[in-house]
């Protein structure tokens, strides 16, 4: 029999925070490419659309890396279009995709037409979360379109059940914000508190709106990709396919991780030459993601929380800035209480930038201060570090209630706390004895989140194995892609 060749066509949003966790799912699905039947060869393009964004050329280096790593992976670049307007617009560059839909649709004509591999065929679409629109170009051309929801199958749902109450239900989803009432969930085992849910739903942010459309249209997908394992968040999985029947079947085919070790930065090397000689499992790292920073009150507060706990700690504090990303401190003394780094010199460290992953992996590491992002839910998970819950944006609040609330793997801080990423809002102050008494417990050796954390991150390493769960939900996708164009 002659071997059969298809090929997937991945389209992220613009910006490496989505291009390269789409990287990371596609080279995990050509890894597989149809598990034992290998009648079909699986090609995978990933389509990059291009913004001009601040670091454009580390980025450039970045991505020039990536791509040298894994050669069976095809690239095509679309260049900016500076002709497009609006580019000023805080909604741009989420909007800006759909300006290239002609575009698009023309490449992936090129591509039914002359595929990237002779003899393959054109099997479908993996669209980003924030691409959702060019599900209707996938339609023109008759392509199958898949979604690849980087977060958890407990937040994608929720989202199903805001679009319910927005779309369906006709509700002004203003009557939420900073409201006491709760909202039941389909993916929940317990009503939510509606201050979880995500800000820019609540508020009458544009991007809200837009954002709300995107989850709308998954139900015009074909299936969605969801980078978490079943054993993980088995109640939400199996809500997701038997009360939501307007969506498409989903595939849990994580965990999907990325390294960021920082191998050869003298910082680095000095920091893990240091918890090298730290017991076992009795450092709490505090880290809180690409955006987190504290203004001077707030970090005070942590001070003051860790001296009380007699922790040992690593602390990755980085400063506010105007932009979206924080920078780093010339001097700490700046921020922190007086003498704070003089008394803690003996067990702790203050940093910037962490190598996150690196440090979670380390024996000396215990527990876990954290923002509740997905990526780093998942790492912490995949290392066996329990977590203590402080979100601050996105999807983090309902991260932060389901790893409590739900699992029962996390210790809380507060779960509804948020930072105003846009710098409207003044964020509250959450007081060193909450953030004291969350160390304590979460650095308890007997604390029930770590006995969980430990057995799930036992099972995170099998579902990856064949005959694992996430193992055979990625070999279900490609057989179902191989279905639905008639190839199988």
């Amino acid at each position: 029999m002659s071997e059969l060749a298809a090929e997937l066509v991945f389209i992220p949003s613009p910006g490496l925070s989505h291009v390269i966790p789409t990287i990371e799912a596609a080279k995990l699905l050509l890894a597989r490419g149809g598990g034992d039947d290998r009648r079909c060869r699986l090609s995978i393009t990933v389509l990059i659309v291009r913004l001009p964004e601040k670091g454009d050329e580390q980025k450039d280096k970045m991505l020039s890396e990536i791509k040298e790593t894994i050669p069976d992976i095809r690239f095509i670049d679309l260049p900016f279009d500076h002709i497009v307007p609006g580019a000023d617009s805080p909604t741009f560059r989420f909007t800006y995709i759909l300006s290239r839909a002609d575009k698009i649709k023309q490449i992936l004509s090129d591509l039914i037409e002359k595929p990237s591999v002779p003899g393959s065929r054109l099997a479908g679409l993996v669209l980003d979360m924030f691409c959702t629109n060019l599900i209707q170009v996938g339609e023109e051309l008759s392509i199958p379109s898949y979604v690849y929801y980087t977060a958890g199958a407990f937040s994608l749902g929720v989202y199903y059940d805001i679009v319910s109450l927005k779309f369906e239900q006709n509700q002004d989803l203003a009557q939420y914000k900073d409201s006491d009432t709760q909202v039941s969930s389909r993916c929940a085992s317990q009503p939510l508190p509606a201050k979880v849910l995500t800000r820019i739903f609540v508020n009458g942010s544009p991007l809200g709106d837009i954002f709300l459309q995107y989850f709308r249209k998954f139900a015009s997908a074909k299936g969605v990709l969801i980078n978490t394992f079943y054993e993980l968040e088995s109640y939400a999985v199996d809500s997701l396919s038997a009360h939501y029947k307007s969506y498409p079947k989903v595939y849990p085919i994580g965990p999907i991780l990325k390294d960021n070790q920082g191998s050869g930065d003298p910082s680095v090397d000095d920091l893990m030459t240091w918890l090298d000689d730290q017991p076992e499992e009795s450092v709490v790292f505090l880290c809180f993601g690409t955006m987190g920073a504290f203004e001077g009150a707030q970090v005070r507060e942590f001070a003051e929380a860790l001296e009380g706990s007699g922790s040992r700690f690593v602390w990755s504090l980085r400063k506010p800035t105007s932009s979206l990303l924080p920078g780093e401190y010339g001097d700490y003394g700046e921020v922190l209480p007086e003498g704070f780094l003089e008394r803690t010199a003996g067990v702790g460290r203050v940093i910037g930038w962490a190598p996150q992953v690196a440090v979670l992996a380390h024996r000396a590491v215990g527990g876990f201060v954290s923002h509740c992002g997905w990526n780093s839910v998942l790492e912490s998970v995949w290392h066996g570090v329990p977590v203590a819950a402080l979100p601050l944006y996105g999807e983090q609040q309902i991260n932060a209630f389901e790893l409590v609330r739900e699992l029962g793997m996390a210790e809380e801080i507060r779960i509804d706390y948020r930072i105003d990423i846009a710098g409207q809002e003044k964020a509250e102050i959450v007081p060193a004895g909450d953030i004291e008494a969350a160390i304590r417990r979460l650095m308890a050796a007997d604390g029930g989140a770590r006995g969980r954390v430990k057995e799930m991150q036992r099972k995170s390493r099998e579902v990856l194995k064949e005959e694992g769960s996430s193992y055979a939900s990625q070999v279900e996708f490609f057989q179902d892609v191989l279905r639905s164009v008639g190839l199988e």
